[in-house]
């Protein structure tokens, strides 16, 4: 027989969407929800519920504030997928902090009804691509500069970039290698539209750079 806390573990690794964010809704609504507790015994599908709660600020309806909160914390994630990392790292004073249960509770009731309509569609499929390490490279190059431009102050994308990051969220929770194809593809459309063409992303790409020369 499995001991209990080893069988929340599987049981929670193996869960769908909808049912890891009803776990996480269970308890206190007035009690945070650490960073470095919600990955915790995800296994694979780890960087992808970090994206998803990284990416709640985003709907922040407060121009400025969820893009400068959300945009990093998804560049953090997306550069260790770029490098190759297997499971998530936060720094200890990113770790204690995350959203309230009563904000994840409001959140998966807003997302419930697209939810149940997405899971009828997802579910895992060419698995095999999400563990192959070019494809976490393209997964992570993508991510990072999606947070760079969430990060900036670009009028009414807010929601875009958030709604965008939740389908690579989803893909990554669902083990689904076919909607990962398809979050690279809207990925660079929003890149090269947003990014390339305003130029903003390449100026502030080569601050970050000088500031880690």
């Amino acid at each position: 027989m499995k001991p209990p806390a080893r069988q929340a573990r599987e049981t929670l690794s193996e869960a769908g969407t909808r049912a890891l964010l009803d776990a996480f809704a269970v308890g206190d609504p007035d009690e945070v929800l650490q960073l470095g507790d919600v990955f915790a015994g995800l296994g694979k599908r780890s960087f992808g519920m970090l994206l998803f709660v990284s990416t709640l600020p985003a709907f922040i309806p407060i121009p400025g504030v969820g893009g400068a909160i959300s945009g990093p914390l998804v560049v953090l994630v997306g550069a260790q997928l770029l490098l190759g990392r297997r499971t998530p790292w936060l720094p200890r004073f990113i770790a204690r902090h995350g959203p309230h249960r009563h904000a994840m509770l409001r959140f998966r009731d807003r997302l419930s009804p697209w939810l149940a309509r997405l899971e009828r569609l997802v579910r895992p499929r060419a698995t095999a691509m999400l563990d192959y390490r070019p494809a976490g490279a393209v997964t992570g190059l993508l991510l990072v500069l999606l947070g760079l431009l969430l990060s900036l102050p670009i009028p009414f994308t807010n929601f875009l970039f958030g709604a965008l990051l939740l389908l690579f969220a989803l893909a990554l929770l669902e083990r689904d290698g076919k909607l990962m194809i398809v979050a690279w593809l809207a990925g660079a459309v929003a890149v090269a539209v947003f990014g390339v063409l305003s130029g903003q992303l390449a100026a502030m790409a080569a601050r970050w750079a000088d500031l880690l020369v």
